[in-house]
């Protein structure tokens, strides 16, 4: 199978790495998991080997052949084609629990943000991904990496492993490295979707002081989010990657 450029494909081929995903993703013969992007199946017949259910997602119906000659016969096992940021993947049953992929990198970041709040069933993650952006998943305020991501992968979640992963276990190589990254879920704060929409609004101009970008934003006026920020113990020329995640829990509430 020619990988295809244009869809960022770059196939996992390093069964070694399996058993570092299984371990991180602690996966039981109870679990059901989805798996987005699943290319040529090798952690997809390592998943369907030990859970329940695999809901696999793959956007490229061209290899579809590949995967049913690799996979057939898996009662135990759904392929879905289709775009997953565009699938329902909160309509699937059984409702997955771990979401445990070779994500593309082009949705990488989208998917896992959506999922927090959108796949309430998932309660674990043990995503590869570029090694910046999972780098950016646990970022410290105040740091180039930290951003709104990070402020939401935080809220929702606790990193519970992390494992680098070198450019030869895919093909094509990929010019950057990547990394498994798992977290488990926490309970998310109450108004969760009205912090989301604070958080994109006060990252929305990096640059800028956080009221100057809320307001800019059109979420508030520059004066309510100084006031707002007095609330919670913050000059007005604070700027957002200065605010812990519970900071903004907190800035969100003010605003309401």
């Amino acid at each position: 199978m020619r990988p295809k450029h244009e869809l960022g494909q770059h196939f996992l081929v390093d069964e070694n790495i399996l058993g570092v995903i299984g371990r991180l993703s602690e996966l039981v013969p109870e679990d059901v998991v989805l798996e987005v992007g699943p290319g040529l199946g090798v952690l997809t017949g390592y998943l369907a080997g030990i859970a329940a259910h695999v809901h696999a997602v793959e956007l490229d119906r061209s290899l579809e052949p590949e995967l049913r000659a690799r996979l057939g016969g898996r009662e135990n096992l759904e392929l879905h084609f289709g775009d997953a940021l565009a699938f329902d993947l909160a309509g699937l049953r059984p409702r997955p629990g771990k979401l445990v992929a070779n994500l593309p990198y082009a949705i990488a970041t989208p998917l896992v943000v959506e999922s927090l709040d959108g796949l309430p069933s998932v309660e674990r993650w043990c995503v590869m991904v570029q090694r910046e952006v999972a780098d950016r998943f646990f970022a410290a305020p105040s740091t180039k990496a930290y951003g709104a991501v990070s402020v939401l992968i935080q809220l929702a979640s606790r990193r519970t492993g992390f494992h680098p992963v070198s450019p030869s276990a895919f093909r094509p190589r990929p010019h950057v490295e990547s990394a498994l990254v798992a977290f488990q879920r926490v309970p998310l704060p109450a108004g969760y979707a009205h912090v989301k929409r604070v958080v994109g609004a006060a990252f929305a101009h990096r640059r800028k002081t956080l009221p100057n970008s809320l307001a800019l934003a059109g979420l508030v006026s520059r004066e309510r989010a100084a006031e707002a920020l007095a609330q919670v113990g913050r000059p007005p020329h604070v700027r957002a990657e200065e605010l812990r995640p519970a900071e903004f829990v907190g800035l969100a509430r003010a605003l309401e």
